[in-house]
């Protein structure tokens, strides 16, 4: 596995065009502005120790902010020692973090990030832009580099003096912003892989201790960013989410993060407990290989298993009523969704009329791979292979060991369930996984109207212009691409009645803790 699925999950999409072009300030945050239960005190209280359970495997552990995380409990710790140049944020969608703010040149190829006033590590010395340069073009040099940086080539990645960091893109690009949201950590230029682990970062609080994918963080009284209202947080890994959701119900964490429905229903009832909802947080869809020599290479067929689904039993069944029911195009909620493009519903007699046309072997019986990475993605694939037989596909689901679903299965299957935690952009998944050139191609798709249209949106600063753009691209995805999205779940984090202001959004964007603080 090249790329980090779960670090993917923290992952914002992008932000217009319009909001990207001006150097950005202060914005909304995402975090609520108000507690999230009265405790009759007033405003936030100073002090204290958030205990918080993530997932993770001991075997997954890393501690290197480029490479790859698997565990949710190691990204939440870099996320919190070491900044990104952007964050997500509600209105615009990304804002500033170590960059202060942002420009283009009028072709959107360069784009000048200056570093935020008062930026250090967490040994005292400033922040420059060789150590953004340093970090940037490690990251790029990693084995998924050219995906997290797409377009974009270490000689592109240079210093405009001690405050300014350039980066010049392949192409236009007026989303390369979102890019910085997600592994942008900086660290000192020329540290040492022996020195990661001890490293300092520039995040709101630093490494007091790390045990086993279990760690204790502390405050950093001299943030750059703001106030930061704990003392410490403490993080603990676990393995499922069941035993992560059952220390939190007996009191041993005070937040269980990303916990799933099975968990909400049984907190439900307790008055103690808070079960805080992000609607539409993750996308679970079944990926169809495009590529010649597949099965589903017909466009006939992969528009007849779109049509084979039930959606509103798939989100009554498998969310168990928490999420929402999605028309195949990926990134729900954009903006500039095209809601104008009918819901596509359950048609048993025009999918086998698809499949006939399309001359597919019914006699087959066809492997759907999947794996227990998060709750419903195996009852998601159950529910849809028994929902196929009414049309006459065999499916046969098979369930993997996360580590060789992805090493083996992941951007190589037929047909296999994938997830993603990012919804707030069409064009983020569109640059991620469907132009042809995409990092994360999941599902082999080459269409040059696609990538031709692709071209067009990012590379259009209009607002108007880019939304009638963007309209194409995703007829052209709805229409022709190799996923079936049936639904987006709900993230759902269960927390303590004393735990105020947890961030409301979604991905990367629900791990930024620094506004967090105890009643």
């Amino acid at each position: 596995m090249d790329f980090n699925r779960r670090q993917v999950l923290w992952a914002g999409g992008a932000m217009g065009a319009a909001a990207v072009l001006a150097a950005c300030s202060g914005s909304d945050s995402g975090t609520s502005s108000e507690p999230a239960a009265a405790d009759g005190a007033g405003g936030p209280k100073r002090g204290g120790t958030l205990r918080i359970g993530a997932l993770g495997r001991a075997g997954a552990i890393t501690r290197d902010p480029h490479g790859t995380q698997s565990n949710e409990s190691d990204y939440l710790v870099l996320a919190l020692v070491y900044d990104t140049l952007t964050v997500p944020g509600a209105k615009p969608n990304t804002v500033p973090r170590l960059a202060a703010s942002w420009e283009a040149s009028a072709d959107l190829k360069t784009w000048k990030f200056k570093i935020a006033k008062g930026a250090a590590f967490h040994d005292g010395s400033p922040v420059t832009a060789d150590d953004v340069v340093w970090s940037l073009r490690r990251l790029r040099a990693t084995p998924s580099g050219a995906a997290r940086l797409p377009g974009i080539k270490a000689e592109g990645i240079t210093a405009e003096g001690t405050g300014t960091v350039v980066l010049v893109s392949d192409y236009a690009n007026a989303e390369l912003p979102l890019l910085t949201r997600l592994t942008t950590f900086v660290l000192k230029k020329d540290t040492a892989d022996k020195d990661l682990e001890k490293a300092p970062g520039t995040g709101p609080f630093r490494l007091d201790w790390y045990r086993g994918g279990n760690a204790r963080l502390v405050r950093n009284e001299k943030w750059y960013g703001g106030t930061v209202h704990l003392d410490a947080i403490e993080v603990t890994m676990f393995e499922t989410p069941q035993a992560m959701a059952n220390a939190l119900l007996v009191g041993q964490i005070d937040v269980a993060s990303n916990a799933g429905a099975v968990a909400a229903r049984t907190a439900q009832t307790r008055k103690d407990i808070q079960v805080l909802r992000r609607p539409d947080d993750m996308a679970m869809p079944i990926v169809m290989r495009t590529a010649s020599g597949s099965p589903f290479a017909d466009p006939r067929v992969r528009e007849a298993l779109r049509l084979v689904v039930d959606r509103d039993a798939m989100v009554k069944q498998v969310l168990s009523g928490y999420g929402t029911v999605a028309n195949d195009i990926m990134g729900t909620g954009d903006p500039h969704l095209a809601k104008d493009i009918p819901q596509r519903g359950r048609d048993l007699e025009r999918a086998k009329k698809l499949l006939a046309e399309a001359n597919f072997d019914l006699s087959r019986t066809y492997d759907l791979m999947t794996t227990e990475d998060i709750a419903g993605l195996a009852e998601s694939a159950t529910l849809f292979a028994n929902q196929a037989r009414e049309a006459g596909i065999k499916v046969n689901v098979v369930k993997q060991e996360s580590g060789a679903f992805w090493d083996k299965t992941w951007k190589a299957g037929d047909l296999y369930t994938t997830y993603w935690g990012t919804n707030d952009s069409v064009v983020f998944f569109a640059s991620k996984t469907m132009v042809s050139e995409a990092g994360q191609n999941e599902a082999g798709w080459a269409d040059a109207d696609f990538d031709a249209s692709y071209r067009k949106v990012i590379g259009t600063a209009d607002e108007q212009q880019r939304a009638a753009a963007l309209k194409e691209l995703q007829r052209i995805e709805f229409d022709r691409s190799g996923y079936l999205l049936w639904g987006m779940a709900d993230g759902i984090d269960l927390a303590a009645a004393t735990v105020r202001n947890l961030p409301k959004l979604a991905g990367y964007g629900r791990v930024r803790l620094e506004n967090v603080w105890l009643a």
